[in-house]
């Protein structure tokens, strides 16, 4: 993982050169909602490129993915608690500067979410999810030890180490019933190397609570795409030839 705002700039939404950008996302006072086929429309002579990745949300029944999935793209948050039955996809849009040469992106993200239980009646579910993933989300809850402690054998099951992987720790602002202390997520991070970010609340604006997970998310699938495409291009020994 690299350190935050050293391949994108971590505030750029709040800065005045990013208005034009993100008042293609916004609608009224929220967030557009944005079908399969629907994208961000900018003026002519602004050029910005679309790249696009699929995330995969993981985590116990009940810590919140499709709460987390209606967080990040700006929609109602559901008020009540139900167990999605099959896959629900939701496209999210986010633009992001680069720091080095300025250049500003369209990140497109497939969130997928899909129900534990559906995931345990139906074997082809998984590998669906799993499939062409860029990046997987690993969800527990602050008030569920449980969702905490299956966060091992949720991590070791993707060794990919071309996929992008962060944990979010939901209902963070339920903390007069936190069953995860502080010293248990530093020992995680330290165990596992990944960062662990924090979600929960009502929603504010809808850019400032999605932020730090999108910039996050961003931030490290476009460097990932950077060290495999260098990898992909670079010639090895037996390729070079020299010519006298």
């Amino acid at each position: 993982m690299v350190p935050p705002g050293s391949v994108i700039i971590s505030d750029w939404h709040l800065c005045k050169e990013s208005k034009e950008f993100f008042q293609k996302i916004l609608h009224k006072k929220g967030r557009k909602k944005f079908g399969l086929l629907e994208s961000p429309v900018m003026p002519p002579h602004v050029s910005v490129d679309t790249v696009h990745y699929k995330v995969f949300l993981s985590g116990k029944s009940g810590v919140g993915k499709t709460t987390l999935a209606a967080r990040l793209a700006g929609l109602n948050l559901p008020s009540m608690h139900h167990e999605t039955t099959g896959i629900e996809t939701t496209v999210v849009y986010w633009p992001v500067k680069l720091r080095d040469g300025g250049r500003v992106l369209f990140i497109r993200l497939q969130l997928w979410d899909c129900g534990e239980n559906a995931l345990r009646r139906f074997d082809h579910l998984l590998p669906s999810c799993r499939e062409q993933a860029d990046a997987v989300l690993f969800l527990f809850s602050f008030i569920d030890r449980t969702s905490f402690d299956d966060l091992s054998n949720q991590t070791a099951k993707w060794s990919d180490p071309s996929v992008v992987k962060v944990v979010i720790g939901t209902k963070f602002d339920l903390f007069m019933h936190c069953d995860v202390s502080e010293r248990d997520v530093k020992e995680f991070q330290e165990r596992w190397n990944l960062p662990v970010l924090r979600t929960g609340g009502e929603v504010s604006d809808g850019l400032a609570d999605a932020a730090p997970i999108l910039n996050c998310l961003a931030e490290n699938l476009w460097h990932q795409d950077c060290l495999m495409s260098a990898t992909t291009f670079q010639p090895s020994q037996q390729d070079c030839v020299t010519v006298l």
